[in-house]
């Protein structure tokens, strides 16, 4: 029997799912963070304990070299890191793609759509007869703007600058600063910081009533506007958000895209598992 297996990895953590093939899904997995630019042997490790969990829970303990498998992982698009991870994966056939790629597929099915995926980073796509164009997605240092760790920095950055007097202050910065033990320990902190810890101060910037955060958010909104809108020139289809700031998005742009906004009509992992089932 035919043993399929997605996976959809990020800097929050990984999931990995098992299927057979009548599609229906046998076992699910999860692990750690999974960006294979910031840390390429964290991810591996992390990839393959989600997946072991996966094909023992689906009654395929040990049973890697006989599964098909998509990888979706965070930074696949930006180095040759995917290529390096492929070649030492333990499965019959594999292929490592954008975690982006996998949201797209999952959320649109085969039908044409944009998706805003926002989650620790951001990417956005447009898929129409079955291409698939990405922009954004380039990483924490030079892109993902409007994403989680993104969101974080500004943060702290705004913190900083408000202890130090240059800008106005909030309760909210005010308390950042503390809770790191003062200005040193904030920028001890931000020196030693990955994606998926700048992205821990997401959750309090979209709920807390703090002007910084309004600010943050408001900045964050242009960024996503842009993306969408750029995929939008060459006509007008159904656009869907995705990630754990998706939903925020959605919610903040409604009256931008009124109706156009829909659900996404699966996960990214059932994104995988259809990109899996094709290499067959």
């Amino acid at each position: 029997m035919a043993i399929y297996l997605g996976i959809d990895g990020g800097g929050s953590g990984c999931r990995a799912v098992v299927a057979g093939p009548d599609g229906l899904v046998l076992g699910r997995g999860a692990g750690a963070s999974a960006n294979i630019v910031t840390d390429p042997e964290g991810a591996r490790s992390n990839v393959l304990a989600a997946a072991a969990a996966a094909l023992a829970e689906a009654g395929f303990a040990g049973g890697e070299g006989e599964a098909i498998a998509v990888l979706g992982l965070a930074g696949a698009n930006v180095s040759d890191a995917a290529a390096h991870l492929a070649a030492g994966l333990p499965f019959a056939r594999a292929r490592v793609v954008s975690d982006a790629l996998i949201s797209v597929r999952g959320a649109l099915g085969a039908g044409d759509g944009v998706a805003a995926a926002i989650g620790t980073g951001s990417a956005f796509a447009a898929q129409r007869d079955g291409d698939v164009r990405f922009i954004g997605g380039w990483g924490f240092v030079l892109g993902d703007q409007a994403g989680g760790a993104r969101l974080g920095r500004s943060l702290l950055e705004m913190a900083l600058l408000a202890h130090d007097g240059l800008r106005p202050g909030s309760p909210l910065l005010t308390a950042v600063v503390e809770e790191a033990g003062g200005p040193e320990g904030l920028v001890s902190y931000a020196q030693r910081a990955r994606p998926v810890d700048f992205a821990h101060y997401a959750r309090r910037i979209v709920e807390t009533d703090d002007s910084a955060a309004a600010e943050i958010l408001a900045i964050a909104d242009v960024d996503v506007v842009a993306g969408v809108d750029r995929l939008l020139r060459d006509g007008i289809v159904p656009v869907c958000f995705l990630g754990g700031l998706g939903p925020v998005f959605a919610t903040r742009l409604a009256g931008r895209y009124g109706g156009l906004i829909r659900e996404a009509q699966g996960t990214a992992l059932d994104g995988a598992l259809a990109l899996a089932r094709g290499l067959a």
